[in-house]
């Protein structure tokens, strides 16, 4: 009689309390299945939007019309369009050039100020690590109208009128260093500060400064780090729009970014969706092989550097 009560409770409740007394029976089997929701949750709303953009891509002009979620038609020109109507390998190498030369100089100066950060120790040194983070912080439209004014030639310090820097890459990788700067000083202050300093110190005895041991020994040694912060910011100025819209007058030889090139493609009457999408996912492709190649890197270099041996 009392296995028959306890039978029936239970098979008594709703599908909510089955579902939590099999959880807590099955632990492994919950995770799993949590883990497969949010995985493909993510999935769809990562990879949708490039899914839309291709299928506006591969959709002609004229049917693009109450789209659904497949493609009306298959128009692959649209992607050898983009190039005759607008010069827009030249956007590319903008952006390309801009990027690189952005992440150079960040890395430089970070590994300068991420070795003091991490190896040195000096009065002052927490205080001064959070204000350099609380840079990264400012809106960068606090900075437009200073560094507009700056960079066309309208500030006087000192009887000297400040260079003209607009429509030139330096007036665009300028801003954006400052911005992301601090990201890599803090990746990277973590990273040398976990170099044990035996190994400086063998390279000290044997003639090398302090420089030369930074270059030759901390920077090899904490190259997922490394990796991580170019990477990171090599992406974000890449993809990035403010001052690269500000700072040029949108005409690919005076240095205009990939933005300008994919907007080039809307007059004040008319846009052309199919080339726009066309153009943003060839704009995305060097971004998505660097990430490809450097994943490895990236993953080490997140996961490593929350470690603090």
């Amino acid at each position: 009689m009392a296995s028959a009560q306890a039978d029936e409770s239970e098979t008594e409740g709703g599908p909510f309390t089955r579902w939590v007394k099999g959880s807590i029976q099955n632990p492994d089997r919950t995770y799993r299945a949590m883990f497969y929701v949010v995985t493909i949750f993510f999935l769809i709303t990562t990879l949708f939007p490039f899914y839309w953009l291709l299928v506006l891509a591969l959709t002609p002009e004229s049917a693009i019309i109450d789209m659904g979620l497949l493609p009306k038609g298959f128009n692959p020109g649209a992607f050898i369009t983009v190039f005759e109507r607008l010069p827009f390998h030249i956007y590319l190498f903008n952006s390309f050039v801009i990027a690189l030369g952005t992440t150079v100089f960040v890395l430089v100066l970070a590994s300068l100020a991420g070795y003091v950060f991490g190896r040195l120790d000096f009065p002052g040194r927490g205080v001064l690590m959070l204000v350099v983070l609380a840079i990264s912080y400012f809106p960068p439209a606090a900075f437009l109208l200073p560094l507009f004014r700056l960079f066309t030639g309208n500030v006087e310090i000192l009887g000297l009128s400040s260079p003209m820097l607009f429509n030139t890459p330096v007036g665009i990788g300028l801003p954006l260093s400052a911005l992301f700067m601090p990201l890599s000083i803090f990746i990277l202050t973590t990273f040398y500060g976990q170099i044990p300093d035996g190994l400086e110190d063998a390279a000290r005895v044997e003639g090398t400064t302090r420089l030369g041991a930074l270059f030759r020994v901390i920077i090899p040694l904490s190259a997922p780090g490394v990796a991580t912060a170019g990477v990171l910011t090599f992406i974000n100025v890449y993809n990035e729009f403010f001052f690269s819209f500000l700072m040029t007058d949108g005409q690919a030889q005076n240095w205009a970014p990939l933005v300008w090139g994919i907007l080039g493609y809307q007059t004040q009457y008319t846009a052309s969706y199919n080339l726009m999408a066309a153009a943003s996912i060839i704009g995305v492709l060097p971004v998505a092989i660097l990430v490809v190649i450097a994943q490895e890197r990236i993953v080490s270099g997140l996961t490593s550097g929350a470690l603090k041996e």
